[in-house]
């Protein structure tokens, strides 16, 4: 593929279609649609046992385009050309408040010092573009766009080694290059970082 050229986009409603073309691509992201950390407690195991797998997906989607459409779903697309090839999620503290109920991250204990809580979340890499650089390009485009919103303390959950299951989170390597510093272990392979925009 030799060097190649990203552009980003935000996701408002009118790049949803885009969203969708990433998302859809078959056997990436087990069909989560990125609402994992909008939700406050998971589904009851009850309602997602009723469910088929394509039902649970198709949920995800649904719920995903609400909060699109609701103006409480933030992210930057990454393209190559006109193809969505990468995916970096951001939001405030109330936007994607599923980090609260971590234990770990509990325990910690942390304020935000009067500044914008702003998270980092999730990154989506079309597997023939990993390793590229894109979702480097995805959290530069997050950090602008944190930035033209007012900027705050914006906060991450890397991962430190790239045989982690939760890799969606980045690695911190990338985060340390934007200027992240680590506050604290996150659990046995990720850290909490943080800096202010």
């Amino acid at each position: 593929m030799g060097a190649l050229k990203f552009q980003t986009k935000e996701l408002p409603k009118k790049t949803w279609p885009d969203y969708e073309r990433l998302f859809r691509k078959p056997g990436e992201w087990g069909g989560c649609w990125c609402v994992y950390y909008h939700r406050t407690k998971p589904v009851p195991r009850v309602e997602r046992e009723r469910l088929t797998k394509e039902q649970r997906i198709a949920r995800n989607r649904q719920d995903k385009k609400v909060l699109v459409e609701e103006g409480r779903s933030h992210g930057e697309l990454v393209y190559s050309g006109d193809e969505p090839v990468g995916w970096c999620q951001y939001g405030l503290r109330d936007e994607l408040p599923r980090i609260d109920a971590k234990r770990t991250y509990r325990k910690l204990s942390l304020d935000a010092g009067g500044e914008k809580l702003w998270r980092i979340t999730c990154f989506c890499v079309d597997r023939k573009y990993r390793k590229r650089g894109v979702a480097r390009v995805g959290l530069k485009a997050a950090l602008d766009s944190i930035r033209r919103r007012g900027g705050g303390l914006v906060e991450a959950y890397p991962t430190t080694g790239w045989k982690d299951l939760e890799s969606w989170f980045g690695t911190a390597s990338m985060f340390e290059d934007e200027g992240f510093k680590t506050v604290a272990p996150l659990g046995k392979n990720n850290v909490l970082m943080r800096r202010v925009v």
